[in-house]
């Protein structure tokens, strides 16, 4: 809802630019005729001149996002341009097993069956923290936690992160039936079973909180882990 008296202020920022740049030019030539102590229009100055600064670097960074956008999508497109006559190569080749499909996380042929149900167990997550703005993770399953193969019928692992001041509490768990991590932000499925994350400089003395689920060859997950929390070395 606009306010009385302001529907002359035009609505697109573009149009409101000119008119604004105008309207301190004429106020301006308006007090000078009249006599008037021109230091009355300092905060308008001050405004116009934020305005200025800021409407310019708002149509730059949007600029660039767009360009960013069409960058990403065609780096896509080239990319599963490069990603089909390879998976074509390699579920027509003699030696590809079921458990190499499910590896790279292709579509698995007929022959034997790989397990497909929900996992039933939790990852857990091991972290590093050796090394400055950087964690390095392995997921291992509660029931063998001293081995690293996943359980069978397991293609990968979804992992979430959350990030919180020190002393903070770790952000509650998503419910079991949850279709993603609630507050915890996805990072990547792990097909391995390790990975590095490497944060920004201004993350450093944060706490990451990890959670992570299996997911079978058919795509069902498994329940929540347990949360595993570090910190991020500055």
């Amino acid at each position: 809802m606009s306010r009385s008296g302001e529907h002359y202020m035009p609505r697109p920022d573009a149009e409101f630019a000119m008119w604004a740049n105008h309207y301190a030019q004429a106020v301006a030539a308006f007090y000078d005729a009249q006599g008037l102590d021109p230091a009355g229009l300092a905060p308008l100055d001050e405004a116009l001149a934020a305005w200025n600064e800021a409407f310019p670097a708002h149509v730059t960074a949007q600029a660039a996002a767009q360009a960013a956008r069409r960058a990403k999508d065609a780096a896509r497109a080239a990319l599963e341009r490069r990603v089909r006559p390879v998976t074509a190569f390699v579920q027509a080749w003699g030696g590809t097993t079921n458990a190499d499909r499910a590896e790279m996380g292709i579509a698995l042929r007929g022959g034997t069956a790989l397990p497909s149900r929900a996992p039933t167990t939790r990852p857990r997550a091991l972290v590093d923290v050796a090394q400055r703005l950087t964690h390095r993770l392995r997921l291992v399953d509660e029931s063998t936690p001293t081995r690293r193969a996943r359980p069978a019928g397991v293609q990968r692992a979804e992992l979430f992160v959350a990030l919180t001041e020190p002393g903070r509490p770790a952000p509650p768990p998503p419910n079991p039936n949850a279709a993603d991590g609630g507050a915890y932000r996805y990072m990547g499925s792990l097909t391995r079973g390790e990975t590095t994350l490497t944060f920004r400089p201004e993350n450093g003395g944060l706490q990451a909180h990890y959670l992570s689920r299996w997911v079978s060859t058919s795509g069902a997950t498994g329940p929540w882990s347990e949360t595993t929390s570090a910190t991020v070395a500055a």
